[in-house]
């Protein structure tokens, strides 16, 4: 049968005239990187990665003990043999080609497995990556701290290496150079630069159509009135859904890490919405994006003008002195040293406590230990003191490192590669919505908690002038942990459970620290549970009964422990509190690069 596709046209002029203007916008490129290069190869949140100690060291320790080079090497080689006989047996018709679903994403075109000539570059890679990461890990002798470091950069090498980030070894690429015309790559080009013009000669990445959303039309759009705000936040009321309402609010108190949105992205998985239906009078904290202003307000500002501010805040707007409280990541950190602030106090103002992908013992942080050191804490403390604040784009590029083949290199394929256009998608909007840390707060918490671990020691940190002690809080608690975390590990947030003294129930999600969260009915995602809490997260697991679906059902089961009746529905502005403007404010509106 005859091949009806259109096949493309190639025009020489045509193409010269692309490649002249490909020629001409790399220059403009050029320019770009040079005139920024010292802002461009900064690493993470500090200034430089001193990497060459660590690298060295590495080298040395390699050459002193040469026989696991000479293993990496031979089982290598052998690898490779078996690549290039399973690869010679398909071109010779000998073997028939395996039919694999790829786990990989990067590899997932079908091309990669069907043509012997991407699958034999495709297995090549993999073998090689493996052996280069098994030969650094077999070193012996290192320093932990070091030893994480080289492990952490040698993967992002090894990424950044990948065959799928290349024209002429990406399949996908190459065929829609030859049905473009070339076409592909010069869309990738504008799109290229225009990423570095809106990072003002950094690379800023576009993740999705950042013009497809508009806060309060159609992302954030719960119904909702700003009831109270100081300098540091404004306070959510939501409106109410239901004729009745449980009499003890609930108080959300997300991270300013990013913005509070990511409880309220779509109506269909929007936690806030959610809980506003089951009848919660919901109140949640939209932090300020600050500014040079704001470079002293430290931990313990966010404290008393965060939860501590809200709850009062609340007492004049509902005349309930107590709420149900959720914390999420930093904000989860907060709402514990709040807890524990109001036990020094003798104070009950939160029933009950939620705590979605919470560290409170920093001993074990993963990946993100590999910023956390004396050196790069200093250069980014200086840098900090420079303008008062740590800029949006050096959080996010922290948190993107961590997961660079999903946040960094598939969009480096498909925006400059592939040269497609950005698909709206709700979650990399709010990803990419970065705020701003205050240079005192941030030092405090990189200082006290991750560095030092100061939290999780009786009387390790001081807020307020009080000393704070977890062991002090006596309030049930909902440890809510995600499987795929990279930012709060799992296994570090069950160390919370040996450290309250309250009643404690931990539930593991799956997936990562956003999608194991927002986990809505209906959702694929499952979650285990065990109501007993061994010592160890591993012994915990081992015991835990899997359960399909959201795990949101079973958090509402719990909460309505504390519930204490019902009342007529809470309408915002009804109380002791003026409507200040609709939700989801103006402090979430701004906006810093």
């Amino acid at each position: 049968m005859a091949d009806n596709r259109v096949q493309p046209i190639w025009d020489p002029i045509a193409l010269a005239a692309q490649l002249h203007n490909i020629s001409k916008q790399s220059q403009i490129l050029m320019r770009h990187f040079v005139s920024h290069e010292p802002d461009a190869i900064r690493f993470g949140m500090g200034e430089r990665s001193p990497l060459g100690l660590e690298f060295f060291e590495l080298m040395t320790r390699m050459m002193s003990d040469p026989v696991v080079v000479a293993s990496a090497q031979i089982a290598l080689f052998h690898n490779m043999l078996g690549i290039w006989q399973k690869t010679a047996e398909r071109m010779l018709m000998l073997r028939a080609r395996e039919a694999d679903i790829p786990k990989d994403k990067r590899f997932k075109h079908p091309e990669w497995s069907e043509n012997a000539v991407f699958n034999f570059v495709k297995d090549s890679y993999l073998v090689a990556a493996a052996s280069v990461l098994s030969a650094i890990r077999e070193v012996k002798g290192m320093d932990e701290a070091a030893a994480r470091k080289v492990d952490f950069y040698a993967r992002q090498f090894i990424d950044a290496l990948s065959p799928s980030n290349f024209v002429a070894t990406n399949p996908e690429v190459l065929n829609a150079t030859l049905a473009s015309g070339g076409q592909n790559l010069l869309r990738g080009l504008e799109n290229l630069l225009s990423d570095l013009e809106r990072g003002n000669g950094r690379l800023a990445i576009t993740m999705t159509d950042m013009k497809a959303f508009r806060l309060g039309e159609n992302i954030a759009t719960t119904h909702g009135k700003i009831v109270y705000q100081n300098e540091l936040m404004q306070l959510i009321q939501y409106a109410p859904s239901t004729k009745e309402v449980r009499r003890r609010p609930l108080l959300i108190v997300p991270p300013w890490i990013n913005k509070f949105y990511v409880l309220d992205l779509q109506p269909k998985n929007s936690f806030i919405k959610w809980a506003v239906d089951q009848g919660h009078t919901v109140l949640v904290i939209s932090w300020v994006n600050p500014d040079e202003k704001l470079a002293d307000k430290g931990f313990e500002n966010y404290m008393l003008q965060g939860p501590l501010a809200a709850l009062d805040a609340i007492e004049r707007a509902t005349g309930e002195h107590s709420v149900n409280a959720i914390g999420y990541c930093l904000g989860g950190t907060l709402l514990a040293s709040t807890l524990a602030y109001l036990a020094a106090k003798s104070e009950d103002r939160i029933t009950s406590a939620t705590y979605f992908a919470t560290l409170v013992d920093f001993t074990e942080v993963g990946d993100m230990a590999v910023f956390i050191d004396e050196e790069q804490l200093a250069s980014l403390e200086r840098r900090m003191l420079e303008r008062g604040y740590l800029e949006a784009h050096h959080m996010a590029t922290t948190f993107n490192m961590l997961r660079a083949n999903d946040l960094i290199w598939s969009f480096v394929v498909s925006n400059y590669l592939l040269g497609k256009e950005q698909v709206p998608v709700d979650l990399l909007f709010w990803n990419s919505d970065s705020t701003r840390m205050p240079a005192a707060m941030h030092s405090f918490y990189l200082r006290k908690m991750y560095h030092d671990n100061l939290l999780a020691k009786p009387d390790g940190i001081t807020l307020a002038d009080t000393p704070i002690d977890l062991s002090k809080v006596r309030t049930p608690s909902f440890i809510l942990a995600t499987r795929e975390d990279h930012i709060a590990p799992w296994k570090s947030t069950y160390a919370a459970t040996r450290l309250y003294s309250g009643p404690v129930k931990f539930v593991l999600s799956d997936a990562g620290h956003m999608a194991g969260v927002i986990s809505p009915p209906g959702t694929k995602y499952g979650h285990w549970v065990n109501d007993n809490l061994p010592r160890t997260p591993d012994e915990w697991f081992a015991d835990a009964a899997p359960r399909q679906g959201s795990w949101w059902s079973l958090w509402e089961e719990w909460v309505t422990l504390f519930d204490e009746g019902r009342v007529p529905a809470r309408e915002p502005g009804s109380g002791g509190l003026p409507i200040i403007e609709n939700a989801p404010g103006s402090y979430v509106r701004v906006r810093y690069s």
